[in-house]
């Protein structure tokens, strides 16, 4: 009998510390493939194609990799800085996300924000110093 009530004393914090890391490495591998899949967007887009097109693009394609994660993405979320500039022959884009993970199992009913894990991932990609400038640059 002890065994049992010990056990279960051990078990369900040591089950709800499992879907805390889980969801929080869920998040983590969300956003790094995101921010990359934003990155590549941006840097493919065909000629022609201004920079929000570009970054509507990159937005699209983090969308959907959080998706694939079981998240979704805000507009907020994602920031894509450019040095020099956007487009441009050597110049760099860099993709930063930033999210916050709520903890499982906590219900709104105990009021204000549900505690969460902040979760940020950067990438970088280079346009390349010999392509074609793109966009209105």
């Amino acid at each position: 009998m002890e065994f049992s009530w010990l056990a279960l004393l051990l078990l369900v914090p040591l089950i709800y510390v499992m879907l805390s890391v889980f969801d929080v490495q869920r998040a983590s591998y969300g956003a790094t493939a995101a921010t990359r899949a934003a990155g590549r967007a941006f840097i493919i887009v065909p000629a022609g194609l201004s920079e929000d097109e570009a970054r509507d693009r990159a937005f699209e394609a983090a969308r959907v990799a959080m998706k694939d994660q079981g998240m979704e993405l805000s507009p907020g979320q994602l920031k894509i800085t450019c040095d020099p500039a956007c487009l441009q022959p050597g110049s760099t884009v860099t993709v930063e996300l930033d999210t916050d993970v709520p903890l499982p199992l906590i219900p709104d009913a105990l009021g204000g924000e549900r505690p969460a894990i902040h979760i940020n991932a950067s990438h970088t990609e280079s346009y390349g110093d010999y392509r074609e400038a793109k966009g209105d640059g």
